[in-house]
């Protein structure tokens, strides 16, 4: 199996790194713009099979997409961070072109290839890769929901002092401050979690969730990449081993949740297809309503990319 990694930065190398160490493909391929980065950081990775006992080969290459050909599944993190006196548009079209460029690629060299979307702002870029690709929905989807759950998952670990392995939870909606949040769907070894925690704590817990990025940026002036690069990689390994996992994922919906032509987070079944199936949750009216905000949200910045052109 080979998999390709678009971007070689924090994210970009953190997904290659953990792809290798669980060795989930025999060649993992990353691929970035900048003189050498890839090269080395994936050379780096190399070096420590011998400390970490694994055999998945690493291999960088400077915008040169032909080492990716094959490739049974690509990364995108490609993209710019919104620098100061950005506009949100400005951001929408220089990583929408950075983006399509990337896809035009991937699949001149690996028209079979599933792709999975990390560049920000995620639902969009997701879209322009769709776009782009023309290939169906089952197997171009944005990575999001697993890194929110994953941070709703150790921020309610942390408050009831449990390991955040008996933990399971699932968001719905676009990645950010409009995710729909499912109290009801949390549980710890099974137990529903608001038997263990009360309602205000819990839903202080959900608003840190929502601007967990942000927090993140405030402390240490970038954006996250362990998280991010972590959930990638397991989104690649249940496609790969065809683990059939159930994961909150981007997708465009074409009528579930009674929502057509949006992309927005859902659960689906990863499988060695991509999206396997698409679950559709019965919400209550409250959930409803909040997934309805989310999709206004996310329909407004496709509404920017289409205007752009």
């Amino acid at each position: 199996m080979k998999v390709t990694v678009v971007g070689a930065g924090n994210v970009g190398a953190t997904c290659a790194d953990v792809l290798a160490y669980r060795e989930v493909a025999n060649e993992i391929v990353l691929v970035d713009i900048k003189e050498g980065l890839a090269e080395g950081k994936s050379l780096d990775i190399w070096q420590k099979a011998p400390i970490d006992l694994y055999d998945a080969r690493t291999i960088g290459a400077t915008n040169d997409y032909s080492k990716s050909a094959n490739s049974d599944v690509v990364v995108i993190t490609s993209g710019l961070p919104r620098k100061p006196g950005m506009s949100r548009d400005d951001l929408i079209g220089t990583n929408a072109g950075i983006v399509k460029s990337v896809t035009e690629n991937i699949i001149k060299y690996s028209p079979n290839a599933i792709i999975i979307v990390v560049s920000n702002p995620l639902d969009v870029m997701t879209y322009q890769a769709h776009l782009t690709s023309k290939l169906p929905r089952t197997k171009v989807f944005g990575m999001a929901g697993i890194l929110d759950t994953a941070r709703y998952r150790a921020f309610l670990a942390e408050a009831l002092n449990v390991s955040p392995k008996d933990i399971q939870a699932m968001l719905l909606g676009g990645h950010g401050d409009t995710m729909v949040p499912l109290p009801r769907y949390t549980t710890v070894a099974g137990i529903p979690v608001t038997e263990l925690i009360d309602k205000d704590k819990l839903n202080a817990i959900l608003e840190r969730t929502k601007v967990g990025g942000g927090e993140l940026v405030k402390l240490m002036g970038t954006s996250a990449w362990y998280a991010p690069g972590s959930a990638a990689a397991q989104m690649v390994e249940a496609i790969v081993k065809d683990q059939r996992r159930v994961f909150p994922v981007c997708i465009r919906l074409d009528g579930e949740y009674g929502i057509k032509d949006c992309y927005l987070g859902v659960p689906v079944i990863l499988g060695k297809n991509g999206i396997e199936r698409v679950i559709e949750l019965d919400l209550n009216s409250e959930e409803r309503a909040l997934m309805e905000s989310s999709r206004k949200a996310v329909r407004e910045v496709m509404d920017v990319l289409e205007n752009l052109g």
